[in-house]
């Protein structure tokens, strides 16, 4: 390897490595793994590889990305951009040379294994009391001695007709009204957007009975993905749902490497605003299409979000929330025009955004609230919403606390050697037998245990692509019961662990999981590396709800409540060996699903819950994790699996945890290796 060979880094893979210069980003995504689609040989044919180079300072990957750290448009990529078009931004893998430090994404339909984003509507019933209604009149018609606009005598029906009064309307809805009055006989059907708010909005109008649904979006706007719901506005159904990658996940994957993104490069917050309006531009145009109807169906919208992606979202300035105070612009609830944020939905279309708590808990938790109403309950209940900023409520009728904590991107595949997105060929269920210390598996997209007949059939279609976030947690918890790890995280050698599967690597060990080096696929191991990026990541989410628990004076919780998409998918069992959750019986640790997506649903179907939210935010006690130095203390202790003081006294009752120690100076005899030396 040269000195002059360019780092290239992946995104949101997040794997990297040293090429030479002129190397075809296509040859350094297949030389690493990366999951870049190719169908053509590298001709420029397919155009499946398309990428976007990143340009800018990343200190979270420690470059700085100049504009020639690309080749240029050669003549294949041209003929390609002339006649089939490239978005602004995206290259050919195949055609583009590597010319310098580079960081490249990959967008979602680049990839082999499209991305699974697991945040599905719940089936939780919700009283619908929306804001946006239609209602049926017949308008007066004009005449000689009656000089009134139309506009005015519209409104003197509706209060006439519906007690509905003080209604204003955009241009693009008056520029239709005397149209369809006189196309039905002045009879029109209205939609009326009245949030409790000082005056009443009239956003579109139909010629005579117009029976088609009407739609809202619920939109759960995440650091790593994008999930709405399309609902119908006067039943609540749930008309199709979908899901993106964030598309700022390659300028940062954590939300404090997207806002020194914005403090290093001018302009970086407002490319970041384009980049996540255009996503949710294209999933609502998807998300109409799917059900066959026009986006001018679509009459609201109602955002939940952190609050790095609230600002981002409205075109604020993340920088504040980098630095104590960590003030925002704004925390109170709004409402906007769609069109303010480029959305392609019914020209009048309203946004309802949800308050936000405090400068590091959003309108994500405030929606949590919302849908799980600790407030409401006498039991003390923990509520954890697992993301890459993971947020945590606890409480119960007498009061409730919130606080945020930095977990990082580890819980979701990234930072994980084998790890990757949740998508189809992914590990997400893994066993290891304590005697034998064989692993078998289940992938996304198979019923089957890879030790049962059918496995390879099953999976023929996908492989075993890697390992996905809730199949890392439960392969770590597993290695720790099953004594291939010990309480501090080290992973033991084969003489220590008494099998062939603890791999040598360096001054460390792996432990291999899958061999797919004979069928022309990957070699899928849990390295040391990772072992410590799951232990930073549960050490800052436990430390997070240790921090309430010490604010209520209590060490113990009633229940525990993982929501979130991520969250839905863990094992509490596996949870609470990892020492992720304090302690507590397993059946006591419930999944809301997401919770957020829920409580943005709740927020588009009844404006009493907006109302109630907005009030709750106000009552909600909040911890800023960055500045307590209790923080510190607890997540130092959570660095063990599962703690190094707390007891865990009910898990003791159900698994036993074996007493090892990989520790090569504990000075036992248990380590096997050789002290290092210092100087």
């Amino acid at each position: 390897m040269s000195d002059q060979d360019a780092l290239v880094i992946f995104t949101p893979s997040g794997k990297r490595g040293r090429f030479a210069l002129g190397t075809p980003v296509l040859t350094a995504a297949q030389q690493l793994g990366v999951d870049l689609d190719s169908v053509c040989g590298g001709r420029g044919i397919c155009s499946k590889c398309q990428v976007t180079p990143s340009f800018g300072e990343f200190p979270k990957h420690g470059v700085t990305v100049f504009e020639n750290a690309v080749s240029e448009f050669n003549a294949v990529e041209e003929r390609y951009d002339r006649i089939r078009g490239l978005k602004t931004g995206r290259r050919l893998g195949c055609q583009t040379k590597v010319q310098g430090d580079i960081v490249i994404d990959v967008p979602p339909e680049s990839q082999v294994h499209k991305q699974v984003v697991r945040k599905a509507a719940s089936t939780r019933p919700i009283i619908m009391d929306p804001a946006t209604r239609r209602y049926y009149i017949e308008v007066e018609e004009a005449g000689m001695d009656d000089p009134t606009g139309d506009f005015e005598r519209l409104q003197a029906a509706l209060k006439a007709q519906w007690n509905v009064e003080g209604i204003t309307a955009p241009l693009s809805v008056l520029r239709k009204l005397q149209k369809a009055l006189r196309k039905g006989a002045w009879a029109v059907t209205v939609a009326i957007y009245d949030a409790g708010e000082d005056q009443s909005k009239m956003l579109d109008v139909w010629p005579g009975l117009y029976e088609e649904p009407l739609y809202g979006l619920a939109i759960d706007l995440g650091s790593t993905t994008i999930a709405a719901h399309l609902c119908d506005l006067e039943t609540g159904i749930v008309a199709g749902s979908a899901g993106v990658m964030n598309p700022q996940i390659r300028f940062g994957e954590d939300l404090m490497s997207r806002v020194s993104y914005a403090m290093m490069n001018p302009g970086g917050d407002a490319e970041m605003t384009r980049e996540v309006r255009a996503a949710m531009a294209d999933l609502a145009r998807t998300l109409a299409a799917d059900a066959e109807i026009s986006t001018d169906q679509i009459l609201e919208a109602v955002f939940v979000c952190n609050p790095v992606m609230h600002h981002l979202l409205l075109g604020f300035d993340p920088v504040e929330l980098g630095q104590s105070p960590f003030a925002l612009t704004s925390s109170d609830a709004c409402t906007l025009d769609a069109r303010d944020l480029d959305l392609p939905l019914n020209p009048a279309a309203q946004v309802y955004i949800l308050p936000l708590i405090a400068g590091h808990v959003g309108a994500d938790a405030a929606a949590v609230a919302l849908s799980e109403a600790p407030e409401l309950r006498d039991d003390l209940s923990l509520i954890v919403d697992v993301g890459t900023n993971a947020e945590i409520l606890l409480g119960n009728s007498t009061q409730v606390l919130a606080c945020s904590s930095p977990t990082g991107p580890a819980f979701e595949g990234a930072q994980i050697s084998s790890g990757q997105r949740a998508a189809p060929g992914a590990i997400e269920r893994i066993e290891i037998n304590a005697d034998t210390k064989e692993p078998r598996f289940r992938v996304i997209g198979s019923e089957i245990w890879s030790d049962e007949d059918g496995f390879a059939e099953v999976i023929a279609g996908t492989g075993v692509t890697g390992i996905c976030g809730s199949g890392i947690i439960e392969a770590v918890a597993e290695m720790r019961m099953a004594g291939l790890v010990d309480a501090s995280g080290l992973i033991g050698s084969a003489e220590q662990t008494g099998t062939s599967r603890s791999l040598p690597e360096g001054r460390t060990h792996s432990y291999l999981i899958h061999d797919g080096s004979d069928r022309d696929g990957p070699v899928i191991t849990v390295t040391q590396g990772d072992i410590r990026a799951i232990q930073l990541a549960k050490s800052a989410l436990y430390a997070g709800a240790r921090l309430l628990m010490d604010e209520l004076g209590v060490d113990e919780v009633d229940r525990v409540v993982l929501a979130g998409a991520f969250g839905a998918h863990i094992s509490p069992k596996h949870a609470i060996v990892l020492g992720m959750i304090p302690d507590c019986r397993t059946d006591q640790v419930f999944s809301a699903g997401n919770a957020a997506g829920t409580g943005a649903r709740m927020a588009l179907a009844n404006v009493s819950d907006r109302r109630a939210i907005e009030a709750q935010v106000q009552r909600i006690n909040k911890i800023e994790t960055a500045i307590e130095p209790r923080f510190q203390e607890h997540f130092v202790a959570a660095n063990a699996i599962p703690h190094a003081t707390a007891p865990f006294a009910e898990l003791a009752k159900t698994v036993t945890l074996p007493n090892v120690n990989f520790n090569p100076n504990s000075g036992d005899g248990a380590g096997g290796r050789r002290r290092r030396r210092r100087g």
